[in-house]
């Protein structure tokens, strides 16, 4: 049998089992020779042999008769560095590459950067992540993984609320690293998916095929780990999994939408594996990081909607009034191109009030300035007269000007009248202690950790 006629073989099983088992399973097999009736193939894993043979043997022997090859039975043996670099016959289903991405489906049905890892959505690569203050440290961090280089740090924890930017981070990561290092193998699925995997071994009895597959990877990427917490079984598993990894100086990389010491039900001691890498935290968006991922979209958007006429001040509205989450004010402004698009208008800021009516009515700050007060006075264990009254010393100071920050960015309040609220201080008053509270957001970790923990129990 020749290598034309595997070809031939790969072609006819493609069509049998499929295009995303072909790419999993059959296309890292490559023919070896024929003698005395034993097929010999040459696998990159005893895993990939093993189910190969397993699942798809008694087919792979049938194609072969049905071509002419007299073959009584198969054996798999793991590819030397030599056969490892075999080149797969012309048959074989053709890679997308990272720098081809953007031109591919927006979410490929297999992903190349992981064998049996979930999909990568073409879309989501560093080009078009909009870094601003808030995510500007993931950014770095996933970029600096994204190149492959030696493990600096282990694992690299990414965290924060709904549609910050965690996930697209994650597929970034894995484009790039498709790009710089297509030798490593990368295997990038969500938790959940961790975790049916792990029930599925453990019914089939395939709980060893389940771990060589698990530790045998270069880089694991695992997306919301919060889901696994009181989960015993798949706690205990991932942590084995975890630990092994690590002993082998392989890349981790973990998102989850909390700090690993707040996901409740999670062991402790994954909870100390997990924060003894790089812990990152994206924070809530800025307005400036708002109106800069809307300009962005804007700029995609031309291309489908090229006579599309956009009103000056529309973008500064919505980065102003949709704060609390990225993928609703992406689908807001998705949905504001389509109908001006549709009804054949200028996107003016009349039109944009009416159609996304019920969005901005969902987005209106409900909390109240009095609210705050108590909140922060509380956090800081003073009284609530103590805050707002005339008392200058810093313990009562700089909870005052948390408070004033808070009131800023979570009501609609102007400056005037949030210093009308704290004792009837001047509009200036406000605005120092808004700006000093945004620098020491980024110096302080403490003041920081106490404006996440606060708005957090506010918008709840």
């Amino acid at each position: 049998m020749t290598d034309d006629t595997w070809g031939t073989i790969r072609q006819d099983l493609l069509k049998t089992v499929g295009q995303n088992n072909f790419k999993t399973w059959i296309e890292p097999v490559n023919f070896s020779e024929l003698k005395d009736g034993v097929a010999t193939f040459h696998v990159p894993t005893n895993f990939i042999g093993n189910y190969v043979s397993q699942n798809y043997g008694d087919l792979i022997l049938h194609q072969m008769n049905q071509n002419g090859a007299d073959v009584q039975r198969m054996q798999f043996k793991v590819a030397t560095k030599t056969s490892a670099h075999r080149p797969a016959p012309a048959a074989s289903v053709k890679k997308v590459s990272a720098a081809a991405a953007p031109a591919v489906a927006a979410a490929t049905e297999s992903n190349d950067a992981g064998m049996t890892g979930a999909p990568l959505d073409a879309r989501f690569t560093f080009d078009s992540f909009v870094v601003g203050k808030p995510n500007e440290l993931a950014n770095a961090a996933a970029r600096r993984v994204g190149e492959g280089g030696p493990v600096t740090f282990n694992p690299l924890f990414l965290y924060g609320g709904v549609g910050l930017g965690k996930t697209h981070l994650m597929h970034a990561i894995a484009w790039e690293l498709q790009a710089q290092r297509p030798d490593l193998n990368v295997l990038y699925l969500s938790a959940e998916q961790f975790m049916y995997r792990f029930v599925q071994a453990l019914r089939d009895r395939k709980m060893m095929d389940f771990k060589e597959l698990f530790r045998s990877v270069d880089v694991l990427m695992v997306d919301d780990v919060q889901f696994i917490a009181g989960k015993d079984s798949t706690q205990e598993e991932f942590f084995h999994t975890f630990n092994a990894l690590v002993d082998q100086n392989k890349q981790i990389i973990i998102s989850a939408d909390r700090a690993p010491g707040e996901i409740k039900d999670l062991e402790d001691r994954i909870k100390s594996r997990l924060q003894c890498g790089l812990v990152v935290d994206l924070h809530p968006t800025d307005y400036e990081l708002r109106l800069g991922i809307l300009q962005n979209k804007v700029d995609t958007y031309r291309e489908q909607y090229p006579e599309l006429q956009l009103q000056d001040g529309v973008l500064e509205f919505l980065a102003h009034r949709i704060s609390t989450n990225v993928r609703v004010l992406e689908g807001a402004l998705t949905r504001l191109f389509a109908f001006a698009s549709l009804v054949g208008r200028e996107i003016t800021m009349e039109l944009t009030q009416d159609c996304l009516s019920d969005v901005l009515r969902a987005s209106e700050r409900k909390v109240s300035v009095e609210e705050i007060q108590r909140k922060v006075a509380e956090h800081y264990n003073i009284r609530l007269s103590d805050m707002i009254g005339p008392k200058r010393v810093r313990t009562f100071a700089r909870p005052r000007q948390v408070a004033m920050y808070l009131c800023k960015q979570l009501t609609s309040r102007s400056l005037p009248e949030i210093g009308r609220r704290f004792g009837g201080r001047d509009h200036t008053t406000v605005m120092h202690g808004v700006r000093r509270i945004e620098e020491l957001r980024n110096s302080d970790g403490q003041i920081a950790e106490d404006l996440e923990l606060l708005r957090r129990t506010l918008e709840a």
